[in-house]
């Protein structure tokens, strides 16, 4: 069984808001010195699933497949010290200004080159952009079906079984494989990296795919083949009065802010 799951480095998402820096030529977020990236929290939910299920059918092979530049090799190598078999990286100047579609359709075409494949997992969502967008695009670009917000998944007979979260409780799905799933938090906490992992991560050498690897139309790469402009990219400002209450003791106190509260139209 051949499984493809899906991972992003990005920003750790603790970051105190006041290190974000805006570059308002690019509408890009500044690196923050001093915070190391992070492989995208989701993404690692999914690299969880994948194991769990190469621990059942006892013979898969995972492969790890992100998008990016300016990656960190003992950040994105995570998944390869979790368990993961291969890792591959999709670096080129052509894949720069990529939204959702255009990263989806670098994927799926990452996706056909590494041959036949049975499942692909990824993340929900990515931390940084929060679109839900990129899985169930690259689903459609391949033509299989999408599964998404799984909170486990089971491999049986030629069909991929998930159990999905759903605002009013949970339901089970299943589709005929080749597949794909995107997989939430409530998944479970991933594994930690083994000290053997991690050595064994690195020694492994990633495989490094251009654009021109993997076969794709340069007018649906990057900037070309987004549908989406961003216009602007800001850090909300956020303004914060106190006002103290006085009164002659705390029961006349109590009265005089029930009485502001009640006309702010708080109570």
């Amino acid at each position: 069984m051949k499984i493809i799951v899906f991972a992003k480095q990005v920003m750790d998402p603790e970051t105190p808001q006041a290190s974000f820096r805006i570059n308002e030529a690019t509408n890009t977020v500044e690196p923050v010195q001093g915070i190391a990236p992070v492989v995208n929290g989701f993404d690692e939910n999914a690299v969880e699933a994948a194991l769990k299920v190469r621990e059942k059918v006892g013979d898969a092979t995972i492969t790890v497949i992100t998008l990016g530049k300016d990656l960190v090799m003992d950040v994105i190598k995570k998944p390869l010290s979790m368990g993961a078999n291969e890792l591959i990286l999709l670096q080129d100047d052509a894949f720069d200004g990529s939204d959702a579609n255009s990263t989806a359709y670098a994927l799926a075409q990452a996706a056909k080159k590494v041959g036949e494949f049975d499942l692909i997992i990824c993340g929900r969502q990515a931390s940084d952009t929060d679109r839900s967008q990129v899985g169930v695009g690259v689903a459609e670009f391949l033509g299989i079906p999408a599964i998404t917000i799984g909170k486990s998944v089971d491999v049986q007979d030629g069909t991929v079984v998930v159990e999905r979260v759903r605002t009013d409780g949970s339901e089970v799905v299943e589709a005929p494989l080749p597949a794909l799933v995107t997989v939430s938090n409530e998944l479970g906490e991933p594994r930690y990296p083994t000290l053997r992992g991690i050595m064994q991560a690195g020694r492994k050498t990633p495989t490094v795919w251009t654009a021109a690897d993997i076969d794709a139309d340069p007018s649906l790469l990057g900037a070309a083949g987004s549908r989406v402009t961003m216009t602007k990219l800001f850090i909300p400002k956020v303004e914060k009065v106190c006002e103290f209450v006085e009164g002659e003791n705390g029961a006349d106190a109590g009265r005089k802010l029930a009485l502001k509260l009640r006309e702010a139209k708080l109570i």
